[in-house]
């Protein structure tokens, strides 16, 4: 079987080439889970002030989120009742 520019001859080859590659892979999802946790991770306050600003950001956005949820069952409410099954009478 011929990969790129190496030739795998063996079994053995294969196995080798898997257990770089599995090493390769554990390393880069490590990289992008530290970067997600870096990027996903609560910002601290440093004054009061922070936090207020924070707290109302937050606040802010999960309203906004609630609005968007109630606007799409509005709109799309009566399409997701077709699809529940329905109470034998």
């Amino acid at each position: 079987m011929t990969t790129g520019t190496h030739t795998y001859t063996t079994l053995e080859d294969l196995r080798l080439k898997k257990t770089q590659l599995s090493e390769e892979i554990d390393t880069h999802g490590e990289k992008i889970a530290a970067l997600w946790h870096e990027l996903a991770a609560p910002k601290e306050a440093n004054t009061k002030g922070e936090m207020v600003a924070s707290l109302i950001s937050n606040s802010i956005t999960a309203f906004d989120a609630f609005l968007l949820v109630k606007k799409i069952m509005r709109q799309y409410g009566p399409i997701i009742h077709w699809f529940r099954k329905r109470k034998k009478k």
